[in-house]
């Protein structure tokens, strides 16, 4: 496999940069099973986004003129209770806060009662039952630390679509942070998000190249 690494100052830097490195290196092919089924997708085999001041406004890009955006600060607090608590939606399978909800609180009160220095404050999103539904949870794990008084997160996607989800996704989990460092009494630090499936599907195609300046 090929290993990409992406260095960026925030989160909009990190999608420009992902959004190139997929339609330039990434590999085309036709899926088998999952979303979109039958049609097409660019996927970067794994990825390593490290992301220095994520905390950097704005959270979410911008885009040239005609593109619609992926997304929006007032789309991305509407999606933060998806992530953080156990409310689901009419229809929805599962939401990421029903395995997060009782974690959050948990990891939060491990530093605050034992210290810093630990590598058991990770938080897993899914259970053994998840592999059965027709759309398992892409994110799949949130791993924290703190060093030098900076809360850093490490995040696991098993899938990742990087036009509709990694800006939304990356935002909303930066928001998270803040507020857990905050809680927490330290400083908010760098975010990591790694993944063996980051892809563009077919119809995205063209709105990527446009937006990375590659037309």
């Amino acid at each position: 496999m090929n290993i990409s690494v992406i260095e960026a100052r925030d989160i909009p830097e990190a999608w420009f940069l992902c959004l190139r490195k997929t339609l330039t290196e990434g590999y085309e092919y036709k899926i088998d099973r999952g979303s979109y089924a039958g049609q097409h997708r660019k996927e970067l085999d794994f990825v390593v986004v490290q992301v220095r001041n994520p905390g950097t406004r704005p959270l979410v890009p911008t885009v040239p003129q005609g593109v619609p955006p992926p997304t929006s600060m007032e789309y991305v607090e509407s999606y933060l209770p998806y992530l953080m608590t156990a409310h689901k939606g009419e229809g929805e399978q599962y939401t990421y806060g029903q395995y997060l909800e009782e974690q959050i609180p948990q990891v939060i009160r491990m530093y605050k009662k034992d210290g810093y220095d630990t590598n058991q404050a990770f938080m897993a999103v899914g259970s053994k039952e998840s592999i059965s539904l027709s759309d398992p949870p892409c994110l799949r794990a949130i791993d924290t630390r703190i060093r030098d008084n900076k809360l850093k997160f490490i995040v696991y996607f098993r899938s990742w679509d990087l036009w509709a989800g990694f800006p939304s996704n990356l935002a909303a989990i930066q928001l998270l942070k803040e507020y857990m460092a905050g809680e927490i009494g330290v400083d908010d630090g760098e975010l990591l998000a790694m993944s063996k499936g980051l892809h563009l599907y077919e119809y995205s195609w063209e709105l990527a190249r446009t937006t990375a300046g590659m037309r």
